[in-house]
């Protein structure tokens, strides 16, 4: 069997500035896999490239076996992309129906509604709804065609908590093979079998949630600064990372008790601290060089 999606040195220039530089890639039947990184990591660029609605430099990529432009062609693959017109004088199920009718067996129109939750929606006019609505309703067409991959670029940006609880709910339970970018770094957490982190165009880490985090190691000790130099917590024991978010210190430690009484000695004012595992968020400023 083909893999779902496949890249082999895959790199895209525009003039002097490479967006992605010589990345493989193998993604397999059946996975959920997270695409993160920072603005301009390459993202977008990869995803566009896996649809092929760009094409690259140089290298290869495949959809199912086949070229990407022929994967969608023939409806084999579902798309919800960050920037995608909507026809706003047409109701949302006969836009529905019309994307069910470009597909050789789509989903029935009915139950894709549901699944998207805008079966309430039926007879309004697409420039009547709201962002999230309007996101709804491309998630409902990326479903529409019952694909084998579905390819999402931001799909919860807009919706509320119950709504991306819902669109994961959803795309877990139909078990397609999904590629997805986000921001949201919970969502990978929390939906993700696997993650691709890129940075300057290339794969800095890839493997499970888990994994992703143990390549940082170490345990986080996070305390309120109020100001104080952070110069001498470099020096305490056991600090492998020093970051500062706001009024909040967090540093990463692979001694946890030494790095504990000597930030007291040394800062016996210090408050608010508490310690915690390694999350995706601090994994992913440290692997992307905290942009």
């Amino acid at each position: 069997m083909p893999n779902a999606l496949e890249l082999k040195a895959v790199s895209k220039r525009y003039g002097a500035r490479t967006a992605l530089d010589g990345v493989n890639l193998s993604v397999e039947e059946g996975q959920t896999i997270a695409v993160l990184g920072p603005n301009g990591a390459g993202k977008s660029t990869l995803l566009n490239i896996a649809l092929g609605l760009l094409p690259a430099t140089s290298g290869s990529a495949t959809v199912l076996g086949r070229k990407p432009a022929d994967a969608l062609r023939g409806g084999r693959v579902g798309v919800l992309l960050q920037e995608s017109g909507l026809l706003e004088d047409v109701p949302v199920k006969e836009l529905i129906a019309a994307g069910a009718g470009m597909y050789p067996k789509p989903l029935p129109v009915e139950l894709t509604m549901r699944a998207a939750r805008v079966d309430d929606l039926a007879t309004r006019p697409i420039g009547k709804l709201s962002g999230g609505q309007r996101q709804r309703v491309r998630f409902a067409l990326a479903l529409i065609g019952d694909p084998d991959l579905l390819v999402l670029d931001e799909p919860t940006v807009g919706l509320d908590v119950e709504g991306r609880r819902a669109l994961w709910q959803e795309v877990r339970a139909r078990r397609h093979t999904t590629l997805f970018a986000t921001h949201y770094l919970t969502e990978a957490d929390d939906y993700a079998d696997r993650v691709i982190l890129l940075a300057g165009g290339r794969i800095v880490a890839d493997g499970p949630v888990d994994t992703i985090k143990s390549l940082v190691g170490g345990l986080e000790v996070r305390f309120t600064l109020d100001g104080a130099d952070t110069g001498p917590l470099w020096t305490l024991p056991g600090v492998l990372r020093v970051r500062v978010e706001g009024g909040t210190a967090v540093l990463q430690t692979a001694a946890s008790d030494a790095t504990l009484r000597a930030l007291f000695a040394a800062l016996p004012d210090v408050r608010d601290v508490r310690t915690a595992g390694t999350d995706l968020e601090s994994a992913f400023m440290t692997l992307t060089g905290g942009a």
